[in-house]
């Protein structure tokens, strides 16, 4: 199991390989949102957002990010990783992360009209659940929220969404 690792040196260099993805989910124009999964010191999973893509609103970051770390273990207990996302999870993502038992959780931007970390919900450290994660907000929040900003002003300049 992991301890203490809310405060393992490298957040900031971890959640950078999190914002590329968000890049490429931007490229793809898609809402901005990445994600990685590390085990030990190794990255096993790397995604962003794929909704318009995939058609498939499930197809948050974290969620695939998820799915792609189980095959990597070949197992459903993600019980020694770490979830470096760049939005803070919706309730749909908090919910996966507690099925799956990832003990941290780092993200970078507060999500206030969806958080399910702390902004609207506290879902991760909800005592009536059967497992609580350790959360990290804001590392390199300015960031994170930037390619958001930047991604819905291009949107509403489109008239797209």
């Amino acid at each position: 199991m992991i301890d203490d690792i809310g405060d393992m040196p490298g957040h900031d260099a971890l959640m950078r390989l999190a914002l590329a993805e968000a890049e490429q989910a931007y490229a793809e124009d898609e809402v901005p949102v990445g994600a990685i999964i590390v085990h030990g010191a190794r990255v096993i999973a790397s995604a962003h957002n794929q909704r318009e893509q995939l058609h498939d609103p499930t197809a948050h970051a974290e969620m695939i990010a998820i799915t792609q770390a189980a095959e990597a273990l070949q197992s459903w207990r993600l019980e020694e990783c770490a979830l470096f996302v760049t939005l803070e999870p919706c309730p749909m993502c908090a919910g996966a992360i507690v099925q799956a038992r990832i003990p941290l959780v780092v993200y970078g931007a507060k999500d206030p009209k969806a958080g399910a970390v702390e902004s609207m919900f506290r879902l991760l450290a909800d005592p009536r659940l059967n497992h609580r994660a350790q959360t990290v907000g804001g590392v390199l929040g300015p960031e994170c929220g930037e390619i958001l900003t930047r991604f819905f002003a291009q949107q509403r300049r489109l008239g797209k969404k």
